[in-house]
């Protein structure tokens, strides 16, 4: 995976990625580290998206981990299965479409 900056990409945009082999992801890094992937669409896009969701679910449990554990107290599994309860019987209090 190469990488390339943000101010590289916003400057030199299409000639920043012309050294790139077709294929390959790309990420994009700010000044606070990794900002963005660039994932080429090949083939079969709709397993691309799935690829793509999942590494996205990922980063998000990634980073709710990080913030479960700077918790002061730990969340009892009793909680936590009530609460996944509630969302699957649908009354979390989000309206339905």
């Amino acid at each position: 995976m190469r990488q390339i900056s943000l101010r590289e990409f916003r400057t030199r945009g299409t000639s920043a990625l012309q050294s790139v082999p077709p294929g390959e992801t790309i990420l994009l890094s700010g000044q606070d580290g990794p900002t963005f992937f660039l994932v080429p669409v090949m083939g079969d896009v709709a397993a691309e998206d799935r690829e793509l969701r999942r590494a996205m679910a990922k980063a998000s449990l990634r980073k709710n981990w990080t913030i479960a554990q700077a918790a002061s107290r730990p969340i009892p599994d009793t909680e936590i299965h009530r609460e996944i309860d509630l969302v699957r019987s649908g009354a979390s209090g989000r309206k339905k479409k």
